[in-house]
């Protein structure tokens, strides 16, 4: 056994400091680099090739659930060393019941956004309206001589439910842009199906 007289006090300096600046690592990781792996590879695909707030606007119904989506939205995603912090938009009314949630929001958009969101900052006022969704085109009518025309492509066809399929089908096509039928395939009177 060596006791403390016997070791040389310059020998035991030098391996403090060789201890200092050179620490062991464990053999195994463990799973926490496995995880910061799979985070990288989730955020370059997908919906994920968009900007995170982007994301989060378009999924922000489903990660705060109905109850907060009535009251807040997000609004800014600001980055740090520290992380990110999410900066919601809420009604004035709402603020402390979105607040007492914010521990469980942050969760759930810290899994949605990439997992660096560390803290979520409330900016009260006024929501704006719902995003809008894309407007659909109103389709032109068809013209009588374009549905007779139509009917009379489809009438060798037997069964009912089928041949009124092929019709609405038809119709949908040839309503579906503005330009006339004619001038899309280069040929008159030919239906483009």
């Amino acid at each position: 056994m060596v006791t403390r007289s016997s070791l040389d006090p310059i020998e035991e300096a030098r391996a403090r400091i060789r201890l200092r600046y050179q620490r062991a690592t464990r053999a195994h990781p463990g799973m926490r680099q496995i995880g910061l792996s799979a985070e990288r590879v989730g955020r370059k695909s997908g919906a994920k090739k968009l900007p995170p707030i982007q994301v989060l606007r378009q999924r922000w119904r489903e990660i705060a659930g109905e109850q907060l989506y009535k009251y807040c939205r997000p609004e800014r995603l600001s980055g740090g060393k520290d992380g990110r912090v999410l900066t919601l938009l809420v009604v004035p009314q709402a603020a402390p019941m979105v607040q007492h949630q914010s521990e469980t929001l942050r969760q759930r958009v810290s899994v949605s956004a990439g997992g660096d969101i560390t803290a979520i900052r409330i900016k009260q006022g006024a929501l704006g309206a719902e995003p809008a969704k894309p407007m659909r085109r109103k389709a032109r009518p068809l013209t009588p001589a374009e549905r007779r025309e139509l009917e009379a492509s489809a009438a060798n066809i037997a069964d009912d439910k089928l041949r009124a399929a092929i019709v609405a089908l038809g119709e949908a096509m040839l309503t579906a842009d503005d330009a006339p039928p004619a001038a899309k395939s280069g040929t008159d009177g030919d239906l483009p199906f």
